[in-house]
């Protein structure tokens, strides 16, 4: 029970890793506040963990929104001590046009900067000033920042910004007994990466993989508990990679492991 008496703050909070850590997090005593830019999104999460979670609709990119989110949670449970900035901009009309740059509609490269930056600067913009007694921000990054690759450019550099933008916050309220750090997955087994990629796209990410086995949410969530719980009072202004090792090893290993599983 690490979060015993604390509340919790979590973007993104309607599926995937966000609703993951919304559940670990209440499952070791936080009350926790989902916040989602779908309504019926949040609820559903925040009814199936019980009277422990509040159900908030956020727009992460709109600081109106982003800063009477807060102000609500801080109102329902008179605190707030754990921050999960997780919202992104995943869809298929932001993520799914997000392509080579020569064809990049600038829209595209404009929201998901909104989103995925601005969104995670205007939480703690707002977060901080009721954290108190001090406590944990995580923002959700991904191994995309700290790599190229040949599309996805606009949500790679984003996260990229992301990973500076933890270590400016961990500098800059470290005195006040805020810690700020980022988690940065790979593939990710969310329900919308299963129904997005078919067998060869998947068997292409195993093949980067050094693990047999790819991250799930609940993995993730986990690594987010532990960052902001007491264990890791030590740990600020970094990006801690949870990858299954796909960052690991030169880009040989995974070619290597595509010509053994094809002949």
């Amino acid at each position: 029970m690490r979060f015993e008496g604390q509340v919790a703050l979590v973007t993104g909070g309607g599926s995937g890793i966000g609703a993951a850590t919304a559940r670990r997090l209440a499952s070791e005593g936080a009350r926790v506040g989902v916040a989602d830019i779908r309504p019926a999104a949040a609820f559903q999460v925040a009814s199936a963990i019980g009277p422990a979670a509040y159900a908030l609709t956020c727009d992460v990119a709109d600081e109106n929104s982003t800063a009477a989110a807060v102000a609500e949670l801080v109102e329902h449970f008179g605190r707030l001590d754990v921050v999960h900035s997780n919202a992104a901009a995943l869809g298929r009309e932001v993520f799914g046009r997000d392509a080579g740059l020569l064809d990049l509609d600038v829209e595209v490269w404009d929201r998901t900067m909104a989103v995925n930056v601005r969104g995670a600067m205007l939480v703690v913009k707002h977060a901080v000033p009721h954290m108190t007694n001090g406590g944990a921000i995580v923002i959700t990054s991904s191994v995309s920042g700290l790599v190229g690759d040949a599309d996805h450019a606009a949500y790679g550099t984003s996260k990229a910004a992301v990973n500076g933008l933890v270590r400016y916050v961990a500098t800059m309220y470290g005195d006040r007994g805020i810690r700020c750090n980022a988690v940065a997955p790979a593939l990710v087994m969310t329900d919308t990466a299963r129904t997005a990629m078919g067998p060869e796209r998947l068997a292409e990410k195993a093949a980067e993989r050094v693990l047999p086995w790819p991250a799930t949410p609940e993995d993730v969530a986990a690594l987010v508990a532990f960052l902001a719980s007491g264990e890791a009072r030590c740990v600020t202004g970094q990006t801690v990679v949870i990858d299954c090792g796909t960052t690991a090893h030169r880009p040989e290993h995974a070619v290597r492991s595509w010509r053994d599983a094809t002949r």
